[in-house]
């Protein structure tokens, strides 16, 4: 299997029950809408949606392999500082193609990603990181987000009291071409920069130089992952709806929410290098689909939640609740056909059948039991859940998983008509967070907080 595969059998109504699942006359049904969304999107691409050509961007490619070819050799360690679609497609990136323990091999470089501002966090880190051998990757479309911001500054001058010379090579931004105010450092310091091109917001950015770049800094082919994003890209464009996996995945998704009313949406990964990836799943759908107001400007409050889990370990601490609590959720299991690993394991203990059974056995074996009784019992208790399934953990398959979820949250934002590419909940936070620390221009807010919260009794316990 060289392609993706996306399972949808146990959301059926003949497998799961009439009740909770979705019979094959309404996914055919929901096949026109589908089509005509997809039309809508893909008419976007060379307009404000240019993230869906990012796979097919080959001179960026070049610039940011000659970039991390200038820099081989020379940093032990690279370090991402930046938060949300800045963190977490490059954490996804080095938890699923260098593997939970890189430090062995000698052609992968650690990475840290920086992905907070918690004082219990940053604090241990500066005072454990060795800044000769490291280089940080400084990641803000803005170029004003707090959070990246502040620890530009503390890194900035870690560098300048370390006494490195070269102090400057130590750190490459990645950030607007033209606008913000990173660009004007960039300029005043003459650092080392890369772009995030318009029309890719931060959540769709990944396959841009804010993914990139590190992921070439620390080894990963980055051809291979935009190979396999254009493969799935071509796969999805003029396909017939029961062909075209982003298509019924966003069709299930949508239809089990608002026909089935199962607003949860649960990420179960049954492979350890993909866990990290189900949390970057959580933003992309948390973001462009929970959103107050559809297009018209009514209210209506849109969007799944999503919830991430982790197999085997989660068997043991939520799945109690998954097959036998309210039934509000609708199951992914995230799979893997062939493990990088093979481990197998050991006979003992012969005349003690509850361990005996396990000998000679692969701990695969083991695993894939695991994930299908999690299957099997999902599905005995009426929970719809499907499989998505990648051929291996490569770059060709992980860059056509990154391209299928991209696509199918563009999909849904058009079926639940809301606007999937901007994020108002959360500027209304930066903007508070900018007037709570006395950024110029927001005085204004400021005081409206200060007031209501002077209307306000503490109550305290």
């Amino acid at each position: 299997m060289s392609d993706l595969q996306f399972d949808y059998t146990n959301v059926l109504a003949d497998v799961i029950s009439p009740e909770h699942g979705l019979t094959e006359d309404q996914l055919a049904g929901f096949a026109e809408r589908s089509g005509q969304a997809l039309e809508r999107v893909q008419a976007r691409r060379t307009q404000d949606l240019r993230w869906m050509d990012l796979p097919y961007q080959t001179d960026v490619v070049d610039a940011i392999e000659a970039y991390a070819r200038s820099v081989e050799g020379r940093f032990e360690t690279v370090v991402v500082l930046g938060i949300g679609g800045s963190a977490l497609g490059n954490t996804a990136l080095y938890q699923s193609l260098n593997g939970p323990f890189p430090e062995g091999r000698s052609d992968r470089r650690k990475l840290v990603v920086l992905d907070n501002v918690d004082p219990e966090l940053v604090g241990p880190f500066l005072e454990r990181v060795d800044p000769r051998t490291t280089l940080f990757n400084v990641i803000s479309k803005s170029g004003g987000t707090a959070e990246t911001m502040s620890q530009f500054l503390l890194v900035r001058e870690l560098l300048l009291k370390s006494g490195i010379d070269d102090w400057k090579d130590h750190l490459v931004i990645t950030t607007d071409a033209e606008k913000g105010v990173l660009r004007q450092i960039v300029d005043r310091e003459g650092f080392q920069s890369f772009v995030v091109p318009d029309g890719v917001g931060g959540r769709f950015s990944v396959l841009c130089p804010v993914g990139l770049v590190s992921s070439a800094l620390i080894g990963i082919d980055i051809r291979q992952l935009l190979a396999g994003a254009a493969h799935m890209d071509q796969r999805c464009k003029g396909a017939d709806f029961f062909q075209n996996p982003a298509q019924v995945h966003a069709a299930v998704q949508t239809l089990l929410h608002l026909e089935k009313h199962k607003p949860m949406a649960v990420t179960f990964s049954y492979s350890h290098r993909l866990k990290d990836f189900a949390d970057w799943y959580a933003q992309l759908l948390a973001e462009s689909i929970g959103k107050k107001h559809d297009i018209d400007g009514r209210e209506v409050f849109a969007g799944p939640t999503p919830i991430r889990a982790v197999g085997v370990t989660d068997q043991h601490s939520q799945v109690q609740l998954y097959t036998e609590g309210p039934f509000d959720k609708w199951f992914t299991l995230l799979s893997v056909a062939e493990p990088t690993h093979r481990v197998t394991l050991p006979s003992a203990y012969e005349d003690l059948e509850g361990v005996a059974y396990l000998g000679g056995h692969s701990m695969s074996a083991l695993f894939d039991a695991e994930r299908d009784g999690t299957r099997v019992a999902l599905t005995d208790a009426g929970r719809p859940n499907a499989t998505l399934t990648l051929p291996k953990i490569d770059e060709h398959s992980i860059g056509q998983f990154i391209a299928l979820f991209e696509l199918s949250v563009a999909l849904m934002g058009e079926h639940y008509r809301i606007n999937a590419f901007d994020q108002p909940g959360v500027e209304a936070g930066k903007i508070a967070a900018y007037a709570l620390m006395g950024r110029a221009g927001y005085e204004a807010r400021r005081a409206e907080i200060e007031a209501a919260g002077a209307g306000r009794t503490p109550r305290f316990v």
